[in-house]
């Protein structure tokens, strides 16, 4: 399958950059490393259109910022087990390594949108956003705090 799933310790190479997805049907929220695999930015959310457009856009993205690991946002449920969404994000992860050619990890995501969402929150104080910049900041904030924990499980500082 050329997928590993990471609980602990991650199984990419320590060097270069880490791309990470918080995978959603309507939405890929990005984030990345520095080359040094140090630290978690969020990068972006993009609007999904299609898996082919989809597809290309990482690759330039990947080319740009070079690349070496992209880590998936695996959504298991709770208690551990796989729903629907965790399903996709496999398929997902699997057409990435396929058509990039970069290795392709899933990470256990669980409450990293709660915790995004606690962050956006204490940042913004009493702020107004619009709907559709806070979903889009969420998700890409989503993507940091999966490449973080990824970060930190492999040795990293994030």
């Amino acid at each position: 399958m050329g997928l590993s799933v990471v609980s602990g310790m991650g199984a990419g190479s320590a060097a270069g950059r880490v791309l990470a997805i918080d995978y959603g049907r309507k939405r890929l929220g990005l984030a990345i490393s520095d080359p040094l695999r140090l630290t978690a930015r969020p990068l972006a959310t993009w609007i999904r259109l299609n898996r082919g457009h989809d597809l290309a856009r990482l690759r330039r993205l990947c080319r740009e910022y070079e690349v070496s690991l992209i880590v998936v946002g695996w959504p298991l449920q709770l208690a551990g087990t796989r729903g629907e969404m965790a399903a996709e994000a496999v398929r997902f992860a699997e057409h990435v390594r396929a058509h990039l050619g970069i290795p392709a990890e899933l990470v256990d995501e669980r409450l990293s949108s709660w915790e995004a969402e606690q962050t956006l929150t204490e940042t913004a104080g009493g702020k107004s956003r619009s709907r559709n910049r806070k979903r889009q900041s969420l998700d890409e904030l989503a993507a940091a705090v999966i490449l973080r924990d990824y970060l930190r499980s492999a040795g990293g500082t994030a």
